[in-house]
């Protein structure tokens, strides 16, 4: 089978390897791909959204199966493209993308399908937007760009000064251009946050294993948002009884909801939750794909064949399948550029990446480019995924971190805490 994954990041290195390994996969191109992903099959020079290339190259390259990695070609509509065309793709068409690619649509879904979440309202100007704000005047309070912002158009305000500054920012200032032209305005969620993937063909949904993400930039999740700073799994504030309750209150209620509204969704899941102390879960967000930095850690678990899973997601089959799991402890690093999520330089080398002969630790690529002569260079603002896995947590963390002090370039910035409220919830009780 002849397959064509689209996306550039470490997400995409991730998958990538886990289709190469599939004996039904006879050829792989990865459109742009990374020097990482050049390790699983062949790079082709189109970017993730330019649909009508990728279309083309499908067409030509007597592609069987398209996956598609990131969130923006999937609002851009090239499921819709390439069904059109008759070709298999694996991903939610534009409508059924609003799910991630419109916070305000996705939030009237909820309401809709009394899916568990915080309290809201939309605004689409500065004037009644501040007004809401001082008259709520309850903090934290949390602000988001409508529209796609590659995870930074959220704000935690803890006070008015940080919410007109989020909203100036929206709606004067139009650092997220078209995406912040609306904004949600939405009550603090109290609790734990992680993260459940799913796969669905649009009538099965599948859960994967949990994780948790960091989205800070700096320990103790502190400073602005980023698109993730690192991840663990399983995450133990993810139970049996939180997963039960989040397949009964929000994942299969979202899917029966949209077959009612005539949607079918069918690829991806990702719930972002926050757990209460009473294990109750709420969804903060959903996203449409496979999250980053969750999926490399995430998707190595799996030991069923990705491929058959993406096949029967698309002959509407997945009831048929059955996912098995690895049973260990999961933890991924990002190596980020100084300065991120800010601006950033490029082009500082990197080395020590092959410095290593610990096999249970792994890096994928997110932002890099290599030279002719074989050399690496930053090229993104997160720029490696350094992995690794371990019977414990506290393993996995150990060896993903004794990885990352084999590795430099000038400015290399990281969280030191990946993993820790995870130890601290695994701790025996006193």
């Amino acid at each position: 089978m002849k397959i064509l994954l689209v996306g550039s990041g470490g997400r995409e290195h991730a998958i990538a390897h886990r289709l190469a390994v599939s004996p039904k996969c006879t050829e792989l191109f990865i459109a742009p791909g990374n020097p990482g992903t050049f390790q699983c099959g062949t790079n082709v020079d189109i970017s993730a959204d330019d649909i009508s290339s990728l279309l083309a190259f499908a067409k030509t390259s007597n592609i069987d199966l398209t996956f598609v990695g990131p969130e923006q070609p999937l609002a851009l509509g090239i499921v819709d493209a390439f069904e059109s065309e008759g070709l298999t793709i694996v991903g939610p068409n534009k409508k059924a993308a609003q799910l991630e690619s419109s916070k305000a649509w996705a939030k009237a879904k909820y309401d809709r399908y009394k899916i568990p979440t915080a309290g809201y309202q939309e605004f689409h100007d500065l004037d009644s937007a501040i007004e809401y704000v001082r008259e709520k005047n309850t903090y934290p309070m949390v602000i988001k760009a409508d529209g796609l912002a590659a995870g930074k158009g959220v704000t935690i305000a803890q006070s008015m000064d940080e919410a007109v500054n989020a909203l100036n920012d929206c709606f004067v200032h139009q650092i997220f251009k078209d995406a912040g032209q609306c904004v949600v305005i939405e009550d603090f969620l109290q609790g734990e946050e992680a993260s459940l993937f799913a796969f669905t063909d649009g009538d099965t949904v599948l859960p994967m294993i949990s994780a948790q993400d960091h989205k800070a930039i700096f320990d103790g999740d502190k400073g602005p948002n980023t698109g993730g700073m690192g991840a663990y799994s399983p995450a133990p504030v993810f139970t049996p009884d939180v997963q039960q309750k989040v397949m009964d209150r929000i994942l299969n209620p979202l899917i029966e909801g949209f077959k009612r509204d005539g949607i079918r969704y069918k690829g991806i899941l990702y719930a972002g939750l926050m757990i209460d102390d009473l294990g109750d879960p709420y969804v903060v967000e959903f996203n449409i794909r496979f999250g980053d930095p969750e999926t490399q850690i995430v998707l190595p678990k799996l030991t069923t064949d990705l491929v058959d899973v993406l096949v029967a997601i698309s002959q509407n089959t997945l009831h048929e399948i059955s996912l098995d799991w690895l049973k260990n402890y999961s933890v991924c690093v990002v190596m980020a550029a100084e300065g991120y999520p800010g601006s950033y330089e490029k082009g500082r080398k990197i080395t020590g990446l092959n410095d290593s002969s610990d096999s249970n630790s792994f890096v994928y690529h997110a932002g890099t480019n290599q030279s002719e002569a074989g050399e690496f260079f930053t090229n993104g603002g997160r720029v490696l995924n350094v992995c690794a896995e371990g019977n414990s947590l506290n393993d996995a963390i150990s060896s993903a971190y004794q990885r990352v002090s084999r590795i430099q370039f000038d400015g290399a910035y990281y969280r030191t805490d990946i993993g820790q409220k995870g130890v601290a919830r695994l701790k025996p009780a006193v």
